[in-house]
């Protein structure tokens, strides 16, 4: 096995126990995180566009359906996260389940989902906080709103808070965490506050008809709605720095998705019942549009509180993320072994600094819309490969401690490939090709560094 790409980690001990990562983080840290990274452009805008064009109010049984091939899959997520409670999420549980090529295939896919994530929630960020300035009696001249393939300079405000979260996670774990908590606060405060003003105003007669397409429209508005829940996963990747991982980390993931799925389902029942579901067509901000319509004025910068709220910490979240993806891989040799240094303040400043510099890269300069697309498809691979390695794993390790367990293995675990392959066939041909490409390279990585680098003790 020595120089067998098929290798793996020891399931016991990743990293051969070595971190220098500090256990700050609880399961309350860990909920406020996953709602942080899913909560966000996804509620703030998805629902009226997807009400709107493919399932009318019956939109909630899209959220339902989505939201049961995230569950299929975080709990695949929840069982390898309490038996290997090891930085780097999913590569990690790919790495220790099915092998070292198939790990690298997996952290490329979740570079590409948390880095264009990134940039993407930055430039929502920028357009947001661009809209509010003007209310404050300041403005930004429009060249440095947007890139230079849009007709302006850079995007300054979506690399600006790049790089102020950067310098936030460079701070520390236990830092980070304190404002995600808060700013998730804000935003949870913002969604409850438009529940409760919009919940009065909800006429009956708005959810008539309730399934306008059918269920093909149900079924095609699940497709693009799936994608609301990007990044919960990546609460996986904080495993090292979590006190008590065995117990916590299920609790974090399953509470979090939790959470995000009962409010993307209660926005969307009042936002229907406002206003008819048609007329959210074409509007990029249909929780603010909402309160507008029941004569609600000030609702439009309350949400966009929310939003700069949410999309903060969709952010941060990322960044950090990334960064301990990096880190994970660089300390099994896979990347350049600088990407595992780590601060005094037990944060791998490196890894920080490089997932910075090309987020504010991709922030600044590219259109972000042509591949944003991207990033769904990682997300997809990612679970996909998670479920697959659960079921090896149940073959290959009977006796692995696993104090949380998938129920009706493997109906659930078959259930989240098959849910992941259909809605990743769902994706253009473009983006496909797209991913070939970056996988391509990133293979060619892996052959001319990975491979010969990967220094520590396999099984």
């Amino acid at each position: 096995m020595k120089n067998s790409i098929f290798r793996k980690i020891p399931v016991a001990r990743p990293g051969n126990g070595r971190t220098g990562l500090k256990r700050n983080l609880g399961v309350f840290d860990l909920v406020m995180m996953g709602i942080g990274v899913t909560i966000g452009s996804g509620l703030f805008v998805i629902t009226g566009v997807a009400a709107a064009e493919h399932a009318g109010p019956g939109l909630v049984f899209s959220f339902g359906i989505a939201g049961a091939a995230c569950a299929c899959a975080g709990l695949c997520y929840a069982e390898l996260a309490s038996s290997i409670p090891a930085s780097g999420g999913a590569y990690t549980f790919v790495y220790a389940g099915l092998g070292e090529i198939f790990a690298w295939f997996i952290g490329w896919c979740l570079t590409l989902e948390y880095v264009v994530a990134l940039a993407a929630i930055s430039v929502g960020w920028s357009a947001y906080v661009s809209g509010v300035l003007p209310l404050l009696g300041l403005s930004v001249p429009r060249e440095f709103l947007v890139g230079p393939f849009s007709g302006g300079i850079v995007n300054l405000p979506a690399m600006l808070i790049i790089f102020i979260m950067a310098l936030l996670q460079l701070k520390g774990t236990k830092e980070s965490a304190r404002l995600n908590n808060l700013l998730v606060t804000v935003k949870l405060a913002v969604v409850i506050a438009f529940l409760i003003l919009a919940a009065g105003h909800v006429q009956v007669s708005n959810y008539r008809p309730f399934l306008p397409y059918g269920w093909e429209g149900v079924s095609s508005g699940a497709a693009v709605v799936f994608f609301a829940y990007l990044g919960f996963d990546a609460v996986a990747n904080s495993a090292e720095e979590v006190r008590n991982p065995q117990k916590n980390m299920p609790r974090g993931l399953l509470g979090s998705l939790a959470v995000a799925t009962v409010l993307y389902i209660a926005v969307t029942l009042v936002l229907t019942g406002v206003a008819k579901y048609d007329s959210y067509a074409g509007v990029a901000a249909p929780v603010a549009y909402a309160l507008e319509t029941v004569g609600i004025q000030w609702g439009a910068a309350l949400v966009s509180a929310g939003a700069i709220a949410g999309l903060t910490t969709g952010v941060l979240v990322f960044i950090g993320s990334q960064s301990r993806l990096l880190y994970s891989m660089a300390r099994d040799g896979l990347l350049p072994q600088t990407f595992a240094k780590v601060s005094g303040s037990g944060v791998p400043m490196t890894a920080v600094a490089c997932v910075c510099a090309a987020g504010s890269l991709l922030a600044g300069v590219l259109p972000i819309g042509t591949i944003a697309q991207l990033c769904n498809m990682g997300t997809l691979w990612a679970f996909f490969m998670v479920a697959a390695a659960v079921l090896v794993m149940r073959k290959t390790h009977p006796g692995l401690r696993r104090p949380f367990r998938v129920p009706a293995v493997p109906m659930i675990p078959l259930c989240a490939m098959g849910m992941c392959a259909f809605l990743a066939l769902q994706l253009d041909r473009a983006t496909w090709a797209a991913f070939g490409i970056w996988t391509l390279i990133g293979l060619a990585l892996y052959i001319t560094y990975g491979k010969n680098h990967s220094g520590q003790k396999k099984i």
